[in-house]
């Protein structure tokens, strides 16, 4: 029988994936998926698959290969509660594809099956790339040894967009997205009772000076023209309410459209803990976690694409405005030319939310766009 990529099919595996979101480097119930997936596509046994960590490295061999075409999709989940109250929801607790890893994955599948029908001329590689959310896939694969065969000349990838309605691709040349650092800081005192203050060091208190004077940063640090964030989302100190905490913890995220103004912003962000240390009599220990660079296109490919998109009328095109979104695709665009865009999917709520829900006929629009353009880039140089 022959394999047929319909739209039916790209939901009914898109909804199979959102079932079993996993954190990353521990997706291989994904990976399995996958691999069931490619093994009924593959009838002729054409693919080249290799298995890397939970990820996978798929090759559709060319008739005359003069270089190798790339393709990438993250495949991890993120760990939150899903509150879409789809019959298709999340099985795994605590668990949701609540950035789109989803689409992401149904789209490359559809991808290699389209491509599959064709004559290709040169070598097209897609890497299902884990821990996209953290700790980051995307830099180990480019240091490893079992990439060196799957290493493309050029490379593209597409992340979904809640904001931007069904049938719309955005991007732009030069930077897409910024570099962003994780940031996570303990502060350890003296805690004690809470009717004896005096014979303690508060770090509930510390920590809320602490986050008061990390939001001058960008304020008074960073110049007006230029743009960077510093947030916290989370801050955890003591155990009751009339213990006073001997310990507090700092979680955030830092984004910048540089790498000299990130350095800038440590730099500041530790001498302000050096200033909390000796006010509050306490220690503090600083983790700048998961640290990815800026999405940054390669003008001419980009270029092209959008003007290959006008003409084909695959979809809308829409330009891009710079995003402070971290992506660790950074990396792989910072070694091999390529491009990243946005796929409109016109969802109610955003990404990293409970209910993100996207318009699954944006997965078609994914599909076609990106066949078209790697077909294209098959015939020119």
């Amino acid at each position: 029988m022959t394999y047929k990529m319909t739209f039916e099919r790209l939901v009914a595996i898109r909804r199979a994936l959102h079932q079993i979101p996993e954190p990353g480097f521990h997706e291989f119930k994904t990976q399995n998926m996958i691999l069931s997936e490619l093994s009924q596509m593959d009838l002729t046994n054409k693919l080249e698959i290799k298995r890397w960590e939970s990820g996978l490295f798929v090759k559709i061999p060319g008739s005359n290969p003069e270089k190798t075409i790339g393709y990438r999709a993250d495949i991890d989940g993120l760990p939150m509660k899903e509150e879409t109250g789809l019959s298709f929801a999340s099985t795994h607790e605590e668990m949701m594809h609540a950035c789109g890893h989803d689409f992401h994955m149904t789209i490359a599948l559809g991808l290699i099956a389209k491509l599959l029908t064709h004559n290709l001329k040169n070598d097209v590689v897609v890497i299902f790339q884990p821990a996209e959310e953290g700790p980051g896939g995307a830099l180990p694969i480019l240091k490893s040894e079992e990439f060196k065969p799957f290493r493309p000349d050029e490379i593209y990838s597409l992340h979904i967009a809640p904001e931007l309605e069904t049938g719309v691709v955005s991007t732009k040349p030069g930077t897409l997205f910024a570099n962003t650092s994780e940031l996570f800081i303990d502060l350890k005192g003296t805690g004690g009772h809470a009717a004896y203050p005096h014979l303690t060091e508060d770090m509930a208190v510390a920590a809320s000076h602490f986050v008061t004077q990390l939001q001058s940063i960008v304020a008074r640090n960073v110049a007006p023209l230029d743009s960077a964030v510093v947030t916290i989302g989370k801050m955890t100190a003591g155990t009751k309410q009339n213990i006073i905490a001997d310990s507090a913890r700092i979680e955030g995220t830092i984004r910048t459209l540089s790498d000299e103004t990130m350095n800038d912003i440590k730099s500041r962000i530790e001498g302000i803990m050096a200033g909390i240390e000796a006010s509050f009599r306490c220690t503090a220990s600083l983790d700048y976690g998961s640290n990815y660079c800026q999405v940054y296109n390669n003008d001419p490919l980009t270029s092209e694409f959008m003007r290959h998109i006008q003409d084909q009328r695959t979809a809308k095109l829409h330009e891009a405005d710079i995003a402070m979104t971290g992506e660790d695709f950074g990396y792989f665009l910072r070694d091999i030319p390529g491009m990243m865009c946005w796929l409109g999917v016109d969802s109610l709520t955003g990404l990293h939310t409970p209910t993100l829900n996207p318009n699954e006929t944006a997965l078609e629009t994914g599909v076609n766009v990106f066949t078209e353009w790697i077909l294209f880039r098959d015939e020119h140089e």
